[in-house]
Formats: structure tokens, C-alpha cells, sequence
């Protein structure tokens, strides 16, 4: 006796019409989904910067304005009422907000000039010593930790986890000064500090890096300086990411190489070189980028030591001077930026997670 088929064509044209009323692509859905859930984000830390930054110890008047000019009742008035300081704070952070979505980070008490301004001379020159770091820490980090993993229990694989761990556990501020001392006062082979020579020109401002906008403008010697001054700074943030990055490549290597479809590749005959390019460096990509993007993240926000040895005017060099005269706005603007740069870095990464794996966009 045969059994009706209706139920089952019913019940797969009901699963049909939800496939066909699902809007768009897994990939754009998933796309879609942590653009969401990152503008939250960013709200999110936009409210714990302005509550952290205002529940701070001290007086932020006495700060900028002096002990004998905040004994002046006037004085402390007409200041607070000029950047907003006698609201209650639910009505600064509304204010703060609105200021926020016009692209304004108010004025710092510090310098008298727009945090924008401030910020957009600081960021780009911590771009350009962190893009430097990261790109170099990942060419010669993940080459040493693949290297580490396929020469597994020899000599190589023993001498790559020794430098990794001295990588990661010198203080980068003490390596910055090592470096400073012998590099540009002792054997005077690199600049010491500043990001171009005291004679040097900066170039017409496109980006805000002097080595592209020398590129730009054709400037070779403005270039050249640029890159000197570079030099030291980038290899001691390079130093410390590259043993992450070696130590966590070797571990995720490692990893997949133990997989069944690695062991039943190499039964097939694949020359070995296509078994770890095809088959493991694609598995062990997307922890890899986890600890990438974090690593960036970090030396965007982290490089204040090694920007005050330096003299590197980036934004760890503004973020010291404004906590140290309690400078509320732009204190809570370098907190926003290196908020949404975690953000953002977090964002590129996920969409990357779905552009290499398709098992991580959810259906």
C-alpha cells in the first residue's frame, strides 16, 4: 500500500517558501548582521567612555586653569559653563551624542583646538609606525610559525619557540630603549626621535603619512628621512608581535596537520607543498586573523611607551598629555577611536571569517 504524497509536497513547499520570502545571500545576511551588532557596539562605548572618563579622581578645573585661578568662584563658573561642565552628566552624555553624530569631539581643554584637529594629526602617525609593524609581523611571524610546525621536534621548531618567547616577554618599552640608546645615540645609524628630521619639510598633507604623501608629491628626500625615522620605532613593535604571532601559527598549524583529510591528502600523493597551502594554511587562516586583528588593534592603542621614548607624535603621545591635565574631551575622544578601531578591526575580521569559511555565516 503506497502512502500519500501530499503531506510531503506540502511540507516542501512550505520550506520553499520560506527559502523564497528569506531575503538575500548567507554571506550578505551575515554581512548585514555585524554591521548591526557593530553600531551597537560603538554606541556601547561611546556610554562607557563618557561614564569611565567622568568618574575619574580629580579636578579637572584646578587641572587647566591653575590652583590660584579655580579658588575664583567667576572663573570656575564661566569655565564649566564653556565646556558644558555644570549639566548633570545624562544631559552631557545627550549632548555628547548629538555633538557625535555631527562629527564634533568638542574642544580640548588642553590645547583650545578641536579634538578632530587634534586627533587627525595624532592618528595618522600612529597608523603609520602600527601598519608597518603588523604588515612586517605577519610576513616573517606566520613564515616562522609555519616553518615551526612542519619542522616539528627538531633543532628549527626548538630555536623559533625560544625567540618567540624572548619576543613576547621583553617589555616593548624596554626594548624601545635599548634600541634608542645603541642604535641612534651610540652607533648614530638611526634617527632618534620625531617623525622627520628638524630640517626636513613635511610634505603637502593627503593622508596624514609622510611616507605616502612624499610619494605623492614626489618628494624623494622627504621620503627617505620619513622611512629612517620609521626604522626603529616599527621594529620594536615588530619584535614583540612577531613571537605572538609565531607561537599562536605554530599551535594552529600544528592543529590541522593532525586533521584526517591532511593525513588522507599526503596518502593520496599531493606534493607537500599543495597539502599546506590548499588544505592547511586555509584551515589555520581564521584563528590566525583573530589574533591579527588583535594584534593590530593593540598597536594602535598601545604604543604609548614606545611613542614618548620616540617623541612620535601619534595618539599614544596625545592620550599621555591628556590624562595628565585631565583633559575630559580628549581624553573621550582617544577612548572613542580606539574603540571603534577595535570595532572596526573586529568587523573586518568577522566578514573575513565568512568569506573564508562558509560554515561560520548562520543560516
Amino acid at each position: 500500500m503506497s502512502v500519500p504524497s501530499e503531506p510531503s509536497s506540502a511540507a516542501e513547499g512550505a520550506v520553499a517558501d520560506r527559502d523564497t520570502h528569506r531575503p538575500g545571500h548567507p554571506l550578505a545576511r551575515y554581512v548585514l548582521r555585524r554591521i548591526g551588532v557593530s553600531a551597537l557596539l560603538v554606541l556601547g562605548v561611546t556610554l562607557v567612555t563618557f561614564v569611565l572618563t567622568n568618574l575619574v579622581p580629580g579636578d579637572t578645573v584646578a587641572a587647566n586653569l591653575g590652583q590660584q585661578a579655580a579658588e575664583d568662584p567667576t572663573i570656575v563658573a564661566a569655565y564649566r559653563a564653556h565646556y558644558g561642565l555644570d549639566k548633570p552628566l545624562p544631559e552631557q552624555y545627550l549632548t555628547y551624542l548629538g555633538n557625535l553624530l555631527r562629527g564634533d569631539l568638542g574642544e580640548s581643554q588642553q590645547t583650545h583646538r578641536s579634538v578632530v584637529a587634534d586627533l587627525s594629526a595624532a592618528v595618522p602617525a600612529t597608523l603609520e609606525i602600527a601598519i608597518g609593524a603588523i604588515v612586517l609581523s605577519i610576513l616573517v611571524g606566520v613564515g616562522l610559525g609555519v616553518v615551526a610546525a612542519v619542522r616539528r621536534g627538531h633543532l628549527t621548531d626548538s630555536a623559533l619557540r625560544l625567540v618567540s618567547l624572548v619576543g613576547i616577554s621583553v617589555p616593548t618599552f624596554w626594548l624601545a630603549m635599548v634600541a634608542f640608546y645603541v642604535f641612534s645615540y651610540q652607533l648614530d645609524i638611526a634617527p632618534g626621535s620625531g617623525r622627520l628630521s628638524p630640517a626636513t619639510t613635511a610634505p603637502p598633507d593627503v593622508t596624514g603619512l609622510y611616507t605616502v604623501d612624499s610619494l605623492l608629491a614626489g618628494q624623494w628626500v622627504t621620503f627617505g628621512d620619513a622611512v629612517a625615522h620609521l626604522m626603529l620605532p616599527t621594529l620594536v613593535l615588530t619584535l614583540y608581535t612577531v613571537g605572538l604571532l609565531t607561537r599562536f601559527t605554530r599551535s594552529a598549524v600544528l592543529e590541522v596537520l593532525d586533521q584526517d583529510y591532511v593525513r588522507s591528502a599526503r596518502a593520496k600523493g599531493l606534493p607537500g607543498r599543495t597539502v599546506l597551502v590548499r588544505y592547511v594554511l586555509r584551515a589555520a587562516l581564521v584563528p590566525i586573523l583573530t589574533v591579527v586583528g588583535l594584534a593590530f588593534g593593540a598597536l594602535l592603542s598601545g604604543t604609548v611607551l614606545v611613542e614618548q621614548i620616540f617623541s612620535w607624535p601619534g595618539m599614544g603621545s596625545y592620550a599621555y598629555q591628556a590624562a595628565s591635565h585631565l583633559d575630559l574631551p580628549g581624553v573621550m575622544g582617544v577612548g572613542l577611536v580606539v574603540g571603534v578601531i577595535y570595532v572596526v578591526i573586529n568587523l573586518v575580521v568577522d566578514l573575513l571569517y565568512g568569506a573564508i569559511d562558509p560554515r561560520v555565516r548562520v543560516t
